[in-house]
């Protein structure tokens, strides 16, 4: 007689850096029926799974379930994996079920691995989604880095200029604020010359009219003439 297969629930939890982390942007980190697996199989790490992956289509969010199987690193250690090791799963979906597998730990391969956990694809999926929509757990600099985000990905006021957005960092070490880094198209790097605002944050503003008008500096005019040169 075969056993069924247990099926999992999963939630995600948004968990804020520390202020000298590298990645400032919150955690989004897995758990498995209730459990922090990654806390327990690499104490430490942190999720690679950051809230500045969460924007944009569904199928291009770190933890959704395709029909082709895809390997995603869950956890480093505030560092290149390739380096400092971390935790790698393969996710696929099948049918009304999805699969992680093929759990790896080249933080310390001494650490068993989870066996492969299935979840209910429709329950999966409506984690995912509630997570994105969930803004409960912003600070302001959170609120203001994710209202500029979602600007400037829907609005094209950098194509506009011939240039793209590197990234928007919020920053959490005193004096917090959001940090706007661009360059010009076609630039051969993103690490190459490039351009910056600046934007501090204040205590007495609501968040997201702070949002609104650090909106309305970036696109009073050309940001090539308006930004810090790097």
């Amino acid at each position: 007689m075969n056993t069924p297969t247990r099926i999992s629930t999963l939630a995600l939890r948004h968990v804020i850096p520390h202020p000298l982390a590298i990645d400032q942007w919150a955690e989004v980190r897995p758990l498995i029926d209730g459990r922090d697996v990654l806390a327990e199989i690499h104490p430490g790490g942190v999720s690679s799974c950051s809230r500045r992956e969460w924007f944009g289509p569904a199928e291009g969010w770190p933890l959704s379930a395709l029909e082709d199987p895809r390997r995603v690193e869950l956890s480093n250690n505030d560092c290149y994996t390739g380096c400092c090791g971390g935790i790698f799963v393969t996710i696929h979906r099948r049918g009304d079920r999805v699969v992680w597998s093929s759990w790896q730990n080249t933080n310390d391969i001494r650490v068993p691995v989870p066996a492969d956990v299935h979840f209910d694809a429709a329950q999966y999926d409506a984690e995912l989604a509630r997570a994105v929509a969930d803004t409960g757990w912003e600070e302001p600099v959170d609120t203001v880095a994710r209202l500029v985000t979602q600007e400037l990905v829907h609005s094209g006021w950098f194509e506009r200029w011939d240039c793209v957005v590197d990234q928007v960092e919020p920053r959490r070490e005193e004096p917090d604020g959001v940090e706007v880094y661009f360059r010009r198209r076609g630039e051969a790097s993103p690490h190459g010359p490039g351009f910056s605002f600046d934007l501090p944050l204040t205590s007495d503003v609501p968040a997201e009219e702070q949002a609104r008008r650090f909106i309305a500096r970036i696109t009073a005019d050309d940001p090539r003439k308006t930004a810090e040169p790097l």
